[in-house]
C-alpha cells in the first residue's frame, strides 16, 4: 500500500506521526512524507521519502495577519484575547489548509497514494485527499480539545473554505474520520471519545539520537528536575525566571533552553543548574524526578509515559488545556501567569508528593498497554476499508 504522511512544519505537529510513519514502512508499505524542508534530514535518515509541502509557522501567522513583516512575540504580547483567536482561526482555518491543497494536490495527482495520514493541525491535506478521491485518516499529536472558543472558530473557519472548494463537511468532519489517536483514554476529551472514530496508539516519544548529559544517571545522589519551554515558546527571561525558581531545590536542574534561546542571555547559573541548547528528551525523561515545562503535548505525553510527575507553565496554544488535564488527573501541578513566584514551593512539593507520582505511574501502565505502532501499522489496509 502506498501511504504519503503530512504534518505541519512544527516540531510537536512532526515528531509523534514519525513511529507509525517509520513503523508502516518496517511492516512493507511504500511510505513518503510531506512536510516543511527542516525536517527532510531527519525523514532521509530514517528511511522516509521526504516531500516537500506546507509553509511555516511564522509565514503562515504573517499571510493571516496580513502583515509580512509580523512578529508573533509582539502578537503574544500585545493582542486582546479576540484578535489572537481571529489571527489563529484564520491561520488554522483558511491560509494553512490553501497552502495544503496547493501543495498537495500535484503531489496525489503524480503518486496515486492508497491513503492519506493527515497530522490533525493539517486539514487541507485531508481536503486535497478527498479532493483526489484518496481515503484519508487523521493522526493526533496530543490530548484533543473540543469544548473551547478557538477551536470552534477555527472549524468554522475551515468549514466555510472547505465549501469554497466544492467539500460539503459533515459538522464532525474532524471526528468522524478514522482518527489515530495518541493520547491514554483516561486524559482524552471526554466529548471526543464519546465521537470519535478513534484508532488508538501508544505515543512514542522520538527525539534525534544524541548523548545524555552527565547527569542523567541511574545512582545520581539526588533528585533531577528537567526545565523546557520547546520549541516554540522559549523566552531568555521566562526560562531564566523558572530556574531561579527551581536553583534553591536540593536538586540538579538539567535545562533544554531550545531553538529560540540564546545561551548567554541567561546569564551566570547557578552551581545546580546546567543548561544544554538541546537534549534528547525522549531518552532523558525516565531519569527525570520531576519535569518543568510549557505544557506542549508532546513533553506532556513523554512525562506521562516515564510516569514522571510534571509542573506545567502554560504559554499558548493547546497548553492551558494540557495543564488543566494534568492537575484534574492527579499526576501533577500547573503555574499560570502571575503565579511563578510559587515555583519553589510547587516544585517542592511535587518532588516529596507520593499521590502524585502514584498517578503518574499508573499513566505509564496505561500508555504502555496501548497498541504499538507496528500493531497500528499491520492493521492500516483495515482501517482504509473501515473508513
Amino acid at each position: 500500500m502506498r501511504i504519503i504522511f503530512s504534518s505541519l512544519d512544527a516540531f510537536g505537529h512532526f515528531y509523534p506521526l514519525l513511529p507509525l510513519a517509520t513503523a508502516a514502512g518496517e511492516a512493507g508499505h511504500e511510505v513518503a512524507f510531506a512536510t516543511g524542508e527542516q525536517f527532510h534530514p531527519t525523514l532521509t535518515e530514517l528511511g522516509i521519502e521526504p516531500l516537500t509541502a506546507g509553509k511555516s509557522m511564522r509565514e503562515v501567522i504573517a499571510e493571516a495577519s496580513g502583515d509580512p513583516n509580523h512578529d508573533p512575540r509582539h502578537t503574544r504580547e500585545h493582542a486582546s484575547p479576540e484578535e489572537l483567536e481571529r489571527l489563529i482561526a484564520r491561520a488554522f482555518g483558511r491560509v494553512l489548509p490553501r497552502v495544503w491543497v496547493e501543495h498537495l494536490a500535484p503531489i496525489l495527482a503524480e503518486r496515486e497514494p492508497d491513503l492519506v495520514v493527515q497530522e490533525v493541525g493539517a486539514a487541507g491535506a485531508a481536503f486535497a485527499a478527498l479532493l483526489a478521491g484518496v481515503p484519508v485518516i487523521g493522526h493526533g499529536f496530543g490530548r484533543v480539545s473540543t469544548d473551547d472558543s478557538t477551536t470552534r472558530a477555527i472549524a468554522r473557519e475551515q468549514h466555510e473554505f472547505a465549501r469554497e472548494l466544492g467539500l460539503d463537511l459533515p459538522e464532525d468532519f474532524a471526528h468522524g474520520l478514522p482518527f489515530v489517536d495518541i493520547a491514554p483514554r483516561s486524559l482524552q476529551d471526554k466529548t471526543f471519545l464519546a465521537t470519535a472514530n478513534r484508532i488508538e496508539l501508544r505515543p512514542v516519544p522520538f527525539a534525534t539520537p544524541g548523548p545524555l548529559p552527565a547527569l542523567a544517571r541511574a545512582d545520581r545522589p539526588r533528585p533531577l528536575v528537567y526545565l523546557t519551554l520547546g520549541t516554540a515558546f522559549g523566552a531568555a527571561e521566562l526560562l531564566r525566571e523558572a530556574i531561579d525558581g527551581l536553583a534553591p531545590l536540593d536538586a540538579d536542574v538539567l535545562v533544554a533552553a531550545g531553538p529560540t534561546v540564546d545561551l548567554a542571555s541567561l546569564g551566570e547559573l547557578p552551581p545546580n543548574v546546567v543548561v544544554e541548547s538541546w537534549v534528547p528528551q525522549a531518552d532523558l525523561l525516565p531519569f527525570t524526578d520531576l519535569v518543568v515545562h510549557h505544557g506542549g503535548s508532546g513533553t506532556t505525553l513523554g512525562a506521562l509515559a516515564a510516569g514522571v510527575p510534571q509542573l506545567v507553565l502554560p504559554q499558548g496554544a493547546d497548553q492551558f488545556t494540557n495543564a488543566a488535564a494534568v492537575l484534574e488527573a492527579g499526576a501533577g501541578d500547573r503555574l499560570l501567569a502571575g503565579q511563578l513566584g510559587e515555583l519553589t514551593a510547587r516544585a517542592r512539593a511535587l518532588l516529596s508528593d507520593v499521590d502524585v507520582r502514584t498517578a503518574a505511574r499508573a499513566f505509564a501502565g496505561e500508555i504502555a498497554a496501548m497498541p504499538s505502532p507496528a500493531e497500528v501499522a499491520r492493521r492500516l489496509p483495515e482501517y482504509v476499508k473501515r473508513g
